[in-house]
């Protein structure tokens, strides 16, 4: 019998006990006492504070020297095992269970002294616990596309324990998709992943008591212990369960907290709190982590990236060639055609499934008919784009309007003239502009230019200032 097993055996016990299996930090406790390590070591590998790590050790024992009916402490657990009695609760009535001499080795290897139980099979292989999974506001995804860069890079922050994840990118990017294919592949590594929508902008307070209560199985959140001011800022209880438990949390959809028509990252009134809670996501002493999905970045996302290492933020570019099964999938012609068609709309799924989807209707899939026409076609385009563009400033819609009709990439180190805009405005939306990706930053040598993509300069042009 080995730590795993141990492990499995102390779960089903405190599961006998409490009707909970053992959470991250118990299980991290019972392995670093098996190997010798103190409660600050252990901490540090659960990313907690040794306080919390002595708290819920003390409990911890408590309740294995209930369960086992013996004085127990991380100082003798060792020795228990070695010279004692484990109980075995496998058996289906708790107040019936049998007992099996074992031994443990310098090496850790547990060893049975005397036969075990008929009811025990042998050799059991120890099992791996599975996470409560709650996706109740994730949309079905049919087709997912290479995205295999990426999904490394979040596996990686994931297993570094980066806290706060920011994922951005404009509409149809495929910010949902990659996560939904990310959850499969990490989904170990957590005891809860909950995926919730801030499609209908729910006020803080709403959406942790939410997310507690499916961290509790859906029972009954109880009233909190904290000022109701404290508990809304981000504060307690939903921190004890992010410290408790290793949980996954997505939230999709965040542009909606923020007011539109103004610069980036600003929260709609009423929804500044959120703000402290992504901070405190990011700073506070847990092992749990927090996805974001947005078309724009938390203004303080920003500073956080600056100086945390548990902060992180991808911004989804285009497929690349992956993008050419979309064309497989529509029946596409001239397949020598469709690297132009990625590039002209830089590779966004869902706007590439839009220009195929008319290639198709309007030139019966005959692409160099769609591609003569001297601007890019937008069709259903103009919606998808209208709804990025009645978000920004008017500042914003200033600069785009100057930046969609120049004909090349341009410096911005001195404001345009025929800007009526002070220089500190002119940077600001420029700024803002970057943290929504509508506009793109070229390195030409050692200079510095930007530019606005092609299909986005296409809508601006199509369009006055003021339409926007």
């Amino acid at each position: 019998m080995d730590i795993a097993e141990v492990l499995t055996l102390a779960d089903e016990l405190i599961f006998s006990k409490t009707g909970k299996h053992l959470d991250y930090v118990q299980e991290a406790i019972l392995r670093g006492t098996l190997q010798d390590t103190t409660y600050t070591q252990i901490a540090q590998e659960v990313y907690s504070s040794p306080s919390h790590v002595r708290n819920v050790g003390s409990d911890l024992w408590k309740t294995l020297s209930k369960g086992l009916k013996k004085n127990i402490t991380k100082n003798n657990f060792r020795a228990v095992l070695e010279n004692g009695i484990v109980y075995n609760y496998r058996s289906t009535i708790v107040e019936n269970i049998t007992g099996e001499n074992i031994t443990v080795n310098k090496n850790l290897n547990v060893c049975p002294e005397k036969a075990r139980s008929p009811k025990t099979p042998p050799n059991p292989q120890p099992t791996t616990k599975q996470p409560r999974i709650d996706l109740g506001d994730a949309p079905e995804i049919s087709t997912f596309y290479d995205r295999t860069s990426e999904l490394t890079t979040l596996e990686n922050w994931i297993s570094s324990r980066t806290r706060l994840i920011t994922i951005l990118g404009l509409s149809g990017i495929g910010k949902t998709a990659l996560t939904l294919q990310l959850i499969p592949q990490i989904q170990h590594e957590f005891d809860r992943i909950i995926w919730r929508s801030l499609h209908n902008a729910p006020a803080l307070a709403s959406l942790q008591t939410d997310i507690i209560q499916s961290c509790r199985g859906g029972a009954p959140v109880p009233a909190p212990s904290v000022p109701e001011e404290r508990a809304t800022a981000g504060g307690l209880p939903l921190l004890d369960y992010l410290r408790s438990h290793r949980c996954l949390i997505i939230l999709d959809d965040v542009q909606t907290i923020f007011s539109s028509q103004q610069l980036a990252g600003n929260y709609q009134p009423g929804y500044e709190n959120y703000g402290a809670f992504f901070k405190q996501i990011a700073e506070s002493s847990h092992n749990s982590c927090l996805i974001l999905l947005s078309w724009e970045k938390p203004r303080e996302i920003a500073a956080l990236e600056s100086r945390q290492k548990t902060c992180q933020t991808l911004p989804l570019n285009g497929l690349g060639e992956a993008a050419r099964a979309i064309f497989t999938e529509k029946g596409l012609a001239e397949s020598e055609k469709w690297s132009q068609l990625i590039d002209l709309y830089r590779g966004n799924p869902l706007w590439l499934h839009t220009a195929a989807a008319a290639i198709q209707d309007l030139f019966n899939g005959n692409v160099s008919d769609f591609l003569s026409y001297d601007s890019l076609v937008l069709g259903d385009l103009e919606y998808l784009l209208h709804q990025h563009f009645q978000r920004l400033s008017d500042t914003e819609k200033q600069v785009m309007f100057w930046l969609a009709n120049q004909n090349k990439a341009v410096e911005i180190s001195k404001k345009p003239a025929l800007l009526e805009l002070s220089a500190s405005e002119f940077l600001k939306a420029v700024e803002s502009l970057r943290r929504r990706l509508l506009i793109e930053k070229v390195q030409k040598g050692d200079r510095t230019l930007f530019a606005v993509q092609g299909e986005i300069a296409e809508y601006v042009k199509n369009h006055s200032l003021q339409q926007f």
